[in-house]
């Protein structure tokens, strides 16, 4: 550890509550707290507790006040509609306050939940944020979520209004989201009162004059409303993440310990000023989207980019480098699995050099575990550094990075660098002992957690203990599984789901999967341990191939498996590889291992909520019985 990160770091753990006592006062509060931690009644923590303040105020209001009401808040770039708005604090401020009087008028008030579901145009932010304003908690579901999903997530908030567009656009189609949310309120034993609907210029939907009324006409007689004041403890939102139960997990965010970290975090860990542009390429309905497209940005008071597209196909794999060069973006945060996409279509990377890049400084990578490959490609593409940094829904922050704002350490490959200030991070056996540098096991962090991270589940106290502070007492159970090496470095390797046992040995698939990545021909990858009567699990390994890739398949598989063999060693028993067109995912990019073994060992399975395309299992499962590792 270097001298300035380790004292940062080490303060924020023996000295925790003046360590975030001092961070909090960059903070407006209505009443600054005297209770930075109440330890009363753990698992249960409470940070700021008799602090007051507002999401809202913080994310616009004050730093209009401060003189910067002009400065660029957000950019709306969508090379879909070809539409593209500069929205200044002063006007994301004044469209915020009218829509919450909208709100009001909807005899929407504080503790109230709203459920958002839209796609990424600026009215769904300015709904986030109105909520904020008015203390209404909301909760964001992904726009084109399956409407039993979206039924299931409003029993459970019991929200009392729905915000929804009339649709979203994908790559060559389009999502309509009306007939989703009808189906979706004919589904739920909960009902809205209302349904606001942002019509789209170009598809607009027919609306129920019973419940529907459109954005326009929600503003009618509305007044402007002021900023509620809030306690530290009240909620922001609520996300809800999938539960191995298969019933979704309320994930809730506080809102003083929200706008304390994430605030921090935007110059700390991503080194970004304030008169710099960011853009975290992601979606609003996913974590990543709520922390830093939305709130860490505009509570920093930088300019944040919402961007309505993909990372190839909105038209081409050069549209990530646009972005950049026309907004001048200093540093991107998003997927590996977008980057990787990118490097499929454009191995070469010709889209690149069409493009001034000079003023991008980082690309932050979370998600998924990075391959080293894909970190080198982009590397050697565009001169700069690759941050592959690991956090969760659950903390709404990064638990491990590399804090470019404190000191820079140099890059490991395959890691996630070292634990961020606040989080006391140890790697665990199944014996709750720590076990030494280097040797896998599961990765916890001892409580309390810091701020920002989720307090309980929704009105699943219970739930909450159980699924998360309960198989490692005093730690939170992160559910990855890893090692810390002697430097301090932290490598995740896979989710403990995705632990193989082999011959008694405990592989992580990660490992495999980052030799397979090397192999000049692969895209991307993915391994998955399927049953053997004989060693228990075998792995198999999933090849997706780079565009223009003209190398028989059996030549690739076979270097692949020597690859493994020679790197991994002969314990793996990697004896198995077979190419398949694309890699079935979540809209937020991580593979679906877990599914993926259920096909192969014929075992039943739900369909993933939150799968991009569906037809993507059907093909895998043709690609299994063709290359008989799935027998029927």
């Amino acid at each position: 550890m270097n001298q300035k990160y380790k004292e940062i770091y080490e303060n924020s753990i023996k000295n925790r509550e003046k360590f975030w006592q001092e961070v909090s006062n960059n903070v407006y509060w209505y009443k600054k707290p005297t209770k930075i931690l109440n330890s009363d009644n753990p698992p249960f923590y409470k940070w700021f507790e008799d602090g007051v303040t507002n999401t809202c105020y913080n994310a616009l209001d004050l730093h209009i006040e401060k003189g910067r009401g002009d400065k660029l808040a957000l950019i709306y770039d969508s090379p879909i509609t070809g539409v593209k708005k500069n929205i200044t604090y002063k006007e994301l401020r004044d469209r915020v306050a009218s829509f919450a009087g909208a709100l009001k008028n909807q005899g929407i008030n504080k503790g109230d939940r709203v459920i958002i579901y839209m796609p990424m145009i600026p009215e769904a932010v300015i709904t986030m944020l109105a909520c904020g304003r008015i203390g209404a908690v909301h909760s964001v579901v992904f726009g084109g979520f399956a409407a039993n999903e979206l039924a299931s997530r409003i029993d459970d908030s019991k929200a009392k209004l729905l915000v929804t567009a009339s649709c979203g656009y994908e790559p060559g189609r389009t999502v309509h989201y009306k007939p989703l949310v009808n189906k979706a309120l004919e589904l739920s034993n909960h009902k809205p009162n209302k349904c606001i609907v942002f019509q789209r210029e170009k598809d607009k939907a027919d609306l129920d004059p019973k419940i529907d009324i459109t954005w326009e006409e929600a503003h009618k007689d509305a007044k402007p409303a002021e900023c509620e004041k809030m306690n530290a403890n009240d909620y922001a939102y609520i996300l809800y993440t999938s539960g191995t139960t298969g019933l979704p997990k309320g994930i809730v965010r506080d809102i003083g310990g929200h706008i304390v970290a994430l605030k921090w975090t935007m110059k700390n860990i991503y080194n970004i000023n304030q008169d710099d542009v960011w853009w975290s390429a992601s979606d609003i309905g996913w974590i990543v989207g709520h922390s830093y497209i939305v709130y860490a940005p505009l509570f920093y008071g930088c300019t944040t980019i919402l961007f309505e597209g993909k990372p190839v196909g909105t038209p081409d794999a050069g549209v990530f480098w646009r972005i950049i060069s026309e907004h001048k973006v200093k540093s991107l945060f998003t997927a590996p699995t977008a980057i990787r996409a990118i490097k499929k279509e454009d191995p070469n990377g010709e889209f690149f050099k069409k493009y001034d890049l000079s003023k991008f400084d980082k690309l932050f990578l979370a998600g998924e575990r990075a391959d080293p490959d894909t970190i080198k490609w982009f590397e050697k593409l565009s001169n700069s550094p690759v941050i592959d940094h690991w956090w969760q829904t659950e903390t709404s922050w990064a638990i491990t990075s590399d804090c470019t704002g404190i000191e820079s350490f140099p890059v490991k490959y395959g890691s996630a660098f070292k634990p961020v200030p606040g989080y006391d991070l140890k790697v665990l056996n199944s014996d709750g002992k720590e076990v030494g540098s280097g040797k896998m096991g599961d990765i916890v962090v001892k409580l309390p957690l810091p701020p920002g991270t989720f307090p309980t589940l929704w009105g699943a106290d219970k739930r909450y203990k159980e699924n998360y502070m309960t198989t490692y007492p005093g730690y939170y159970q992160t559910y990855d599984a890893g090692h810390i090496d002697e430097d301090g470095y932290v490598w995740i390797m896979s989710r403990t789901d995705d632990i193989i046992n082999v011959a008694g040995h405990r592989l992580s698939t990660g490992a495999i999967e980052e030799v397979l990545a090397e192999h000049n021909d692969v895209a991307e990858c993915a391994v998955i341990g399927i049953a053997d009567k004989l060693k228990g699990q075998l792995p198999i390994g999933l090849l997706a191939l780079k565009a223009g890739v003209t190398k028989e398949k059996k030549d690739i598989i076979d270097e692949c498996i020597k690859m493994v063999r020679e790197k991994v060693g002969p314990v793996a028993a990697f004896k198995q590889a077979i190419v398949v067109k694309r890699l079935p995912k979540t809209r937020s990019g991580k593979v679906l291992r877990g599914t993926v073994r259920k096909i192969a060992d014929n075992e039943p399975y739900k369909l993933p909520a939150t799968i991009d395309d569906p037809a993507i299992l059907d093909e895998i499962k043709a690609d299994l019985i063709e290359n008989k590792i799935l027998k029927l």
